[in-house]
């Protein structure tokens, strides 16, 4: 090999300085269209899902919540129909993950990340929540279990500080054990409204593009891919501020970052994602804007068939969205496609990386010597 060829590598550093370790790119590979961008939908919502089939069954007279597996299979289902036109998928561990993996309902191809936190966690009396990881989860076990990424939500407002600071502390020993275990960290704050404020009160309305911009601010730095909320609400302020708020916040991110669908209908969140596209985000982590219809399906086959038709066709669109105008990961990593071809290990990288972690020769202490054979 030529010696100006050689000249033009990059060493390991260039990626160790942004965090990016072997595990962590590995992670974002998985997640990833083949062009740096992000597809990802979110299936590990629990809560909402049991409310939504909940009113499906009374809508039949049955007036119960869904079973475990009830709940199980309506996951996989769309799992099955969904996550072919996407590059990731989000679970939770509890209803999806080991039932996703052993069925291939989640295909092997596609990225898998699981979700930490409980659902539904306690508040304080101001109404901001205290979150808390999930009963018998950690990022220990999501590692093990094969997941390409952990994902975090920590409802963020920084006007409440007994909140924040506690979400705050969450954030940080989340983000810690992931570079521990060398597993991605992906965070979502979303707004929320408090001292008795509801969702469509001016107040809460008027302030949340800040809310969103200013959280980006103050934790983005704390996990590898930022999950956020769109920056204002459509109809509320015009376009152009909308766009404004979406550079804003695109700037106010120190790592690169997807638009959350936060249960808008699909129509607007299409929209949403255009107008975020053009505005440096790299893609899409989305949830009940493409498949909260499902439940409103008249039994098993209907709803098999619109998480087939119109479900996949709703990922399939915003895919090719984000495709196009997407910026990828490692742009907002100050890298291109091209630079990453060219990082080479130096001999020896496997002694000095995870240095907590036990090795086959003990602790340290072993000199590396050039020509070496392991």
């Amino acid at each position: 090999m030529a010696t100006a060829e050689i000249t033009r590598r990059l060493g390991a550093t260039v990626l160790l300085g942004k965090g990016l370790t072997p595990g962590k790119l590995r992670g974002l590979q998985r997640i990833s269209n083949p062009n740096g961008t992000l597809t990802m939908v979110a299936f590990d919502q629990n809560s909402s899902m049991i409310e939504m089939a909940a009113k499906a069954l009374k809508a039949k007279g049955e007036s119960r919540e869904p079973s475990y597996e009830e709940v199980v299979e309506a996951k996989l289902d769309m799992m099955r129909n969904m996550a072919p036109a996407g590059s990731g998928i989000l679970i939770d561990a509890y209803y999806g993950a080991w039932s996703a993996i052993a069925s291939e309902a989640m295909p092997p191809d596609k990225g898998m990340l699981v979700r930490i936190e409980k659902s539904g966690s306690p508040k304080n009396p101001a109404g901001g929540p205290m979150g808390e990881v999930e009963p018998g989860m950690s990022v220990e076990k999501i590692k093990l279990m094969g997941a390409d990424a952990v994902k975090l939500l920590a409802p963020f407002e920084p006007g409440e500080p007994i909140s924040a600071e506690h979400q705050f502390a969450m954030i940080q020993q989340i983000y810690e054990e992931c570079k521990r275990f060398d597993i991605l960290m992906l965070l979502e704050p979303v707004a929320f409204p408090y001292n008795g404020e509801k969702k469509t009160d001016t107040r809460y309305l008027d302030r949340k593009a800040e809310t969103v911009i200013e959280s980006a601010r103050q934790i983005s730095r704390f996990c590898d891919v930022y999950k956020a909320e769109f920056p204002g609400t459509l109809g509320h302020e015009p376009d152009d501020q909308l766009i404004n708020n979406l550079h804003a916040l695109s700037e106010a991110s120190e790592r690169p970052w997807v638009l959350l669908s936060a249960g808008v209908d699909y129509p607007d969140y299409f929209k949403q994602v255009k107008m975020a596209m053009e505005c440096g985000c790299s893609g899409v982590l989305g949830g009940r804007a493409f498949w909260k219809e499902y439940f409103q399906q008249d039994g098993e086959e209907a709803r098999t068939h619109f998480a087939a038709t119109v479900g996949h066709k709703r990922v399939a669109d915003v895919d090719a969205v984000v495709r196009a105008q997407g910026t990828p990961w490692f742009a907002r990593y100050g890298l291109t496609k091209e630079e990453l071809t060219t990082v080479r290990a130096s001999e020896g990288w496997h002694f000095r990386y995870a240095p907590h972690a036990r090795g086959a020769g003990g602790v340290g202490g072993h000199a590396v010597r050039a020509g070496e054979t392991y």
